[in-house]
């Protein structure tokens, strides 16, 4: 006994089976992970090491040179790029495709263990991982609130003890990020002249201090019966310590007296905050950022509503109480809610759609609704696989759900049009459920299994696109397979029990209109291929005709080709890049101007969007300002107007002499999707003078190749290399 009259004589076994797959797609669906993006990780490893103050070529000499050394020859490492900048350098690690990267970032890690000697001022190197999980989910900006005057870099501690560690709480959330911030420092600022006058340098200062803000172990000492371990303490925690530290003393001979210089003596020691490496202003107000990103595999509709929680929790406690208020200013789940609106409504329109079809040419609820059955129990039923094979739920696989929609009726409507046909040449119910299926069954298979065949190497491929494209891949095949099982076990089922009554030809419902244009199109069409296959001259003609209408459409309606779209993310993100040497105040200054001018464009009640034709307004503007750079960006009151805002954002920076600026519209999937449409030119040679040289006209020259009024933009990066 077959399968396809295993499943006539056992419909209700059938039914349940099918009960079955939708409530395991259900509670599937619950438990598939829902993000913007698939899980792609690129075999990139970067090592970022700070040095506060050092020019590029100390950088790399004591901190690049150095790493290199110990990292070259790692196993699987594809290609090693490192660039040192002011203050900072990037070690940029390139695996090979396929490699464990879990694995690969331990191994950097040790290897990095084995560098000595680093600047006393540098930092800890950080290794960062490229993935999409390292897109931020959220972004939040903290204001203060009207009547609170404490300077905001005051508050960095404060937001890593309270905000960050309660945020980070939260599962699904793998980090949080704070921009603005600063730290809190002893200072000791020494008089010069204090410091001649006891004989005294600075190096003497720093390394009695040093000496005195350190622990040491003193061994053991035996006493009787007990052991006694001896620690001397000396950690340094107020400035008080620091005054009393002793750094010379002599002994008058006259009268035996000791007299002893002290830091007090020398300097002025209290506490403060380290300079700020940034200054982040929203509109007019001084502000600190923070995001998150999330855990790999998290689900962040489910993050972000806990996220949602806590950042309420705060701003009516904690928040509240220090005078500062939080505003959210992205949020990912936007767009992901709306992805999954649209998939619903392809579902629920397609199905209509197909439905409506069906019921025009078979002129009959019953087998209509046989057909509609397909739709649910195949797009459902994929969401086990989904889950069983670690997929998630993004835009990708949504797609891939929206397009399986219109497939998966495809083997149910052959099947049921071949046992609609058996019934009406008087064929009893089930042998024409049984033949019906039966006849077509291989053709609906080697169908199906064509469609899978074409994601088999999306399935295999290791690299970026194989990651990104394997949800879209996975979402159709499983639900084209589950198709094929529905249409030759389902659908004989139901057709055996529905496809009652009289299926006479003549007695079939008529439609005047389209059974008029049916009977015409059938007629022209018969006799248009009858001509076709007479005259062979006809039949070439033919296949020419529509070969090159096919390739004219294609060159004449070809879109334009890209990696991923862009989609229509309401923010605008510039670079600014100002005349070299500029520091941070002058920087800040330098933003300051820039928003200054598009101050005419900002909202002046919150809600309101602009008439069609008014110009464009800014929901909100931010800018951060970097030694030697800075960073500005805005929200448009009409999210359909976006783009409208570039040329406003340009057009400010540009009038500040020796700025460059470059304004875009960044992409909903993030950085680490699907790269950009950047080309990269990289200038070497053995002379640093030359190469800067060739580097300023190799840019002027391709920005006037790629005219900035064009959506181009060419952006310099010096650095050592």
């Amino acid at each position: 006994m077959n399968l396809i009259s295993l499943s006539i004589q056992r419909p209700i076994a059938v039914i349940a089976v099918v009960f079955m797959v939708l409530l395991f797609g259900y509670v599937a669906l619950q438990r598939i992970p829902i993000q913007m993006a698939p899980d792609v990780r690129q075999p990139v490893i970067i090592v970022e090491t700070f040095w506060p103050g050092s020019a590029p070529a100390e950088v790399e000499r004591e901190i690049v040179n150095r790493q290199e050394d110990v990292l070259k020859g790692l196993e699987g490492v594809r290609s090693m790029e490192s660039r040192s900048r002011t203050g900072r350098s990037e070690v940029t690690l390139e695996f090979s495709a396929g490699q464990n990267m879990d694995r690969a970032l331990l191994l950097v890690a040790n290897r990095l263990d084995r560098v000595t000697g680093y600047p006393l001022e540098a930092d800890e190197p950080i290794l960062k991982t490229s993935g999409t999980d390292d897109n931020a989910i959220a972004w939040f900006l903290l204001t203060r609130e009207a009547g609170n005057d404490r300077d905001m870099i005051t508050y960095g501690d404060f937001l890593e003890d309270v905000v960050q560690e309660r945020i980070e709480r939260i599962d699904g959330i793998s980090g949080v990020n704070i921009f603005g911030e600063t730290e809190r420092e002893m200072r000791i600022v020494v008089d010069a002249d204090r410091l001649a006058q006891f004989r005294l340098t600075v190096p003497d200062v720093v390394n009695r201090i040093r000496a005195a803000n350190a622990s040491i172990s003193g061994g053991d000492i035996d006493e009787g019966k007990r052991s006694y371990v001896v620690r001397t303490e000396g950690d340094i925690n107020a400035p008080e310590q620091v005054r009393d530290i002793v750094l010379r003393s002599e002994v008058d001979l006259g009268d035996g007296r000791i007299g002893r210089v002290t830091v007090g003596d020398i300097a002025e020691v209290y506490l403060s905050y380290k300079t700020a490496r940034a200054v982040a202003h929203k509109f007019d107000e001084r502000a600190m950022a923070f995001n998150m990103t999330r855990a790999q595999g998290a689900n962040v509709l489910e993050t972000m509503a806990q996220v949602h929680e806590a950042v309420a929790e705060l701003s009516g406690g904690v928040l509240k109480e220090v005078g500062l208020k939080v505003q959210n200013v992205f949020d990912e789940t936007v767009y992901i809610n709306s992805a999954i609106r649209l998939v619903q409504q392809n579902i629920i329109i397609g199905g209509m759609l197909a439905a409506g079809i069906l019921l025009l040419f078979l002129r009959s609820w019953r087998p209509t609704l046989v057909i509609s059955l397909a739709i649910p129990v195949s797009v459902i039923g994929s969401f086990v696989a989904m889950a069983v094979l670690g997929r998630s739920l993004n835009v990708i696989s949504l797609a891939g759900i929206a397009f399986a929609v219109g497939m998966v009726v495809d083997a149910a409507i052959v099947v049921l049009e071949n046992i609609y046909r058996l019934r009406q040449n008087g064929m009893s119910r089930e042998e024409a459920a049984y033949r019906g299926a039966a006849e077509v069954w291989p053709a609906v298979l080697v169908s199906a299994l064509t469609t899978v065949m074409v994601f088999i190497p999306i399935l295999l491929m290791e690299l970026e696109v194989g990651q990104l494209f394997r949800d879209i891949a996975v979402a159709i095949s499983v639900s084209v397979l589950l198709s094929l099982l529905v249409s030759i076990t389902l659908i004989p089922a139901l057709s055996n029990r529905l496809l009652v009554g009289n299926f006479d030809r003549g007695k079939i419902l008529k439609i005047p209109l389209v059974d008029g244009f049916s009977r015409g199109f059938t007629a022209f069409w018969i006799g248009f291929t009858r001509q076709v296959v007479r005259s062979k001259l006809l039949a070439l003609l033919v296949v020419a005709l529509i070969t090159g209408v096919s390739i004219a459409s294609t060159i004449v309606f070809q879109p334009k080709l890209d990696y991923l779209p862009t989609g229509n993310r309401n923010f605008v993100f510039g670079f600014v890049q100002p005349p070299a040497g500029y520091n941070l105040n002058t920087v800040n200054d330098l933003t300051e101007k820039i928003a200054e001018r598009t101050r005419k464009d900002w909202v002046t009640e919150p809600g309101v969007i602009p008439e069609p034709g008014d110009p464009p307004k800014f929901e909100r503007f931010m800018r951060v300002a970097f030694n030697g750079r800075a960073f500005i960006g805005g929200t448009s009151a009409d999210p359909n107007r976006v783009r409208d805002l570039i040329p406003i954002m340009q057009g400010a920076a540009f009038q500040e002499p020796g700025t460059f600026a470059f304004v875009f519209q960044p992409s909903l999937f993030g950085r680490s999707v699907g790269g950009g449409r950047g080309i990269d030119v990289d200038i070497s040679g053995p002379e640093l003078d030359t190469i800067f040289g060739v580097g300023q006209q190799a840019f002027f020259k391709l920005n006037s190749l790629l005219s900035p009024t064009d959506g181009h933009r060419t952006r310099p990066l010096p650095a050592l290399t």
